[in-house]
């Protein structure tokens, strides 16, 4: 008679109900935490508005995520694999939109990913938004933007090896964003300074996006290295989440990976934070700098709430994968 190993069963289930509160670029703890610190950044004639909506811009800051399992079109905006086309520095690679589609044309550059471009042009609907004095719009957009500029700041976004497959380290995806700052990031170092105008946003946009570009070699080869020198038997760890016990990178394992670069991720997350900051500040000076508190709460057209409803039934429900870069254990990012 066929037995059902249900232990096995069981664990294959936890494990993967564990990746997928993981695999979400910088995690959902990470992407919240960037916006909400950025609001602390700004300049008294903003910081008022942005701190009476912190709620909404920290919770809004994964919407990005979910709007994934909605539309496929949403994937290609949070990375980008630079190495499809080049070996960093990169200097061939054509950093206006006009340009890199007459090099590559646009099915490519969709195909593998348009994350610099999209910050681009939602900086350009925020100015609008700002001009317009229109409360809501600057509140999820201002949300938005938050998330691509995470992506931008993460290694990991910016190649074809997003999650190690290439190089036999199944996995690092989660390890490296989430796994890291969800154990360590309540004690990083958030006392970054203050916003301030950016003169040119292409070009900072790609000098974060070629930074995160240029990490790449630590964040895969001291993994690997570290994976073959570190006790096999200490390397992971089980843990209670909620009412299920999973596996995951032991909390030794994650501190020395994270050690032996140096505190990478506290700086990549540090930078989406300062950028975060900036990029709002020069939408609303660009904008004029209107008076924020003075704009109209212009309520959503039926439309835009019945689109926003279907999103998050999606996300919630999760009966289709994730557009986009596949992980094979969760399919999705």
């Amino acid at each position: 008679m066929f037995r059902v190993d249900w232990m096995k069963l069981i664990f294959v289930f936890a494990f993967g109900m564990l990746m997928i509160t993981q695999v979400h670029a910088w995690g959902f703890w990470g992407h919240k935490r960037i916006n909400r610190i950025a609001v602390f950044l700004l300049p008294p004639e903003m910081i008022s508005f942005y701190k009476q909506n912190i709620e909404f811009i920290t919770e809004h800051a994964v919407d990005p995520d979910k709007r994934r399992y909605a539309s496929p079109d949403e994937a290609p905006r949070h990375y980008i694999d630079l190495d499809h086309y080049c070996t960093y520095p990169c200097d061939d690679f054509p950093h206006r939109w006009d340009d890199a589609v007459k090099k590559y044309t646009e099915d490519t550059l969709k195909a593998y990913g348009t994350v610099p471009w999209r910050i681009q042009q939602m900086m350009y609907w925020l100015t609008d938004a700002f001009k317009m004095k229109d409360k809501n719009k600057i509140l999820r957009l201002s949300a938005d933007i938050g998330h691509y500029i995470g992506d931008a700041n993460v290694p990991l976004h910016t190649t074809e090896n997003y999650n190690g497959l290439m190089t036999g380290q199944a996995g690092i995806h989660a390890f490296w964003e989430s796994r890291i700052p969800e154990l360590f990031g309540e004690d990083y170092d958030y006392f970054i300074g203050h916003a301030e105008m950016i003169d040119k946003p292409l070009d900072r946009i790609w000098k974060t996006v070629l930074e995160s570009h240029r990490a790449l070699d630590t964040v895969f080869g001291f993994e690997k290295h570290l994976s073959q020198t570190f006790p096999s038997d200490q390397k992971f760890a089980y843990e209670q989440r909620a009412q299920t016990t999973v596996k995951t990178q032991s909390e030794a394992y994650t501190k020395a990976y994270s050690k032996m670069m140096d505190g990478m991720v506290e700086r990549r997350m540090r930078s989406s934070i300062k950028m975060v900051a900036d990029v709002w500040y020069t939408c609303w000076l660009n904008a004029g700098s209107p008076d924020l508190s003075r704009l109209q709460d212009i309520p959503l057209s039926a439309e835009e709430q019945q689109q926003l409803e279907a999103e998050e039934k999606l996300w919630r429900d999760k009966k289709q994968p994730m557009h986009g870069h596949q992980h094979p254990e969760t399919g999705a990012e």
